[in-house]
């Protein structure tokens, strides 16, 4: 794999570290903020509705740069968005550091996956994509448990410092080792012209709905562990290491089965996540089946981007950039309708094992529309 990709997978990092970060440090911040656990929960909804709404209209802007300075650009806009985060005085700029920081995160990977994609040969797009998102994947085994152990030892301003730092690597990455690339082909009026297309609404559909499941578990990680689980709070990071574990393994198998039948792993890595869900929920207060089933929660968790995200690029074959920026907006609109709907449930008095249950069924709702979406693919298949 050419080097570029890794310069990717470097950015990939410090931008997953501060989208998962928040996860890990909930009562520390909810405790700072003088806010309830669901309202600093919001924190995680409010980057994810960042990275949806912010992404495609950045894209649209960039669209008459060269990616790599697109990439360069957004690094930075990153970095401000973290440091806003880390000196912020209150809630609401903390909560606007976030929305900055994730205007970036849409973006940049709807870009990186384009480029990551065009590094290659065609049969190992989704393996490419795979390996920009493994930096990703890191950012939960490294990122967020070292993250949230220097929030808890340290404060959390402290840990969001770190995540400038990396930035700050990410970019001088990028700088170094992606290589230039021309302009996108076709103006903005032809990456619009592809939203006509049916495949390309349900295969966003199916990325809203498919990895929604993901955050109404991870965004009450904490509180479900010490909550149900009877865990000590220094528990937390760990298991969260041991869930990236399960993310980095299941984004590379996804990215392998991708390459061989994109529509068939859509349906297995859903599938899986949705069962999953059900037995989080119903092992929660048996600390060593917890752990077991939030690790290949894990696996299944990222083994469902790489498929979800070449059946995108394969819908808007010839004008991808904005899509695949609005795919990663509806990974985060997922984000955001997981973790608002399952704290939703909490706030009703479920109990903290109600988010696992609204996960399956927001995996089952994924199901479906994976099921219409690829009905729809094989009537337009030529014959």
């Amino acid at each position: 794999m050419p080097l570029a990709l890794f310069a990717l997978a470097i950015s990939a990092f410090g931008i997953g570290t501060t989208e998962f970060i928040i996860n890990g440090l909930l009562p520390e911040l909810a405790s700072d903020f003088g806010v309830t656990i669901p309202a600093a929960g919001l924190l995680v909804s409010g980057y994810a509705l960042g990275v949806a709404v912010g992404g495609p209209p950045l894209t649209m802007l960039g669209g008459r740069l060269p990616r790599k300075t697109m990439l360069l650009a957004l690094m930075v806009l990153f970095i401000a968005g973290n440091l806003l985060s880390a000196v912020a005085p209150s809630y609401g700029v903390l909560m606007a550091g976030r929305f900055l920081a994730a205007f970036a995160h849409g973006a940049y990977f709807g870009v990186g996956s384009v480029v990551a994609a065009d590094l290659v040969v065609p049969q190992r797009r989704a393996s490419a994509i795979a390996l920009m998102f493994t930096g990703l994947t890191l950012a939960n085994v490294l990122g967020v448990p070292l993250g949230t152990w220097i929030g808890q030892s340290f404060g959390w301003r402290a840990t969001f410092w770190v995540v400038v730092a990396i930035g700050v690597v990410g970019l001088a990455g990028v700088l170094a080792l992606v290589p230039r690339q021309p302009r996108p082909a076709g103006g903005l009026m032809r990456e619009l012209a592809t939203f006509r297309s049916g495949g390309v609404w349900l295969a966003l559909a199916m990325t809203v709905f498919g990895f929604a499941p993901v955050f109404a578990v991870i965004t009450f990680i904490a509180p479900i562990m010490t909550g149900v689980g009877g865990f000590s709070p220094g528990a937390v990071p760990v298991v969260m290491a041991l869930f990236g574990v399960g993310l980095v393994v299941g984004n590379l198998i996804g990215g392998r089965l991708a390459d061989r039948a994109v529509m068939p792993s859509v349906y297995g890595s859903v599938g899986l996540l949705t069962l999953l869900a059900v037995v989080v929920a119903l092992v929660s207060g048996n600390q060593l089946a917890f752990i077991v089933a939030i690790t290949l929660f894990g696996v299944a968790a990222f083994a469902t981007v790489p498929p979800l995200q070449t059946r995108l690029l394969d819908a808007a074959a010839g004008a991808p950039t904005l899509a695949s920026a609005a795919n990663i907006g509806a990974f985060n609109l997922g984000n955001a309708i997981g973790s608002f709907a399952a704290g939703l449930t909490i706030d009703a008095g479920l109990g903290y094992t109600a988010p696992a249950w609204t996960a399956a069924v927001l995996g089952a709702v994924g199901l479906m529309v994976a099921g219409v979406a690829g009905i729809q693919s094989r009537r337009l298949a030529p014959a």
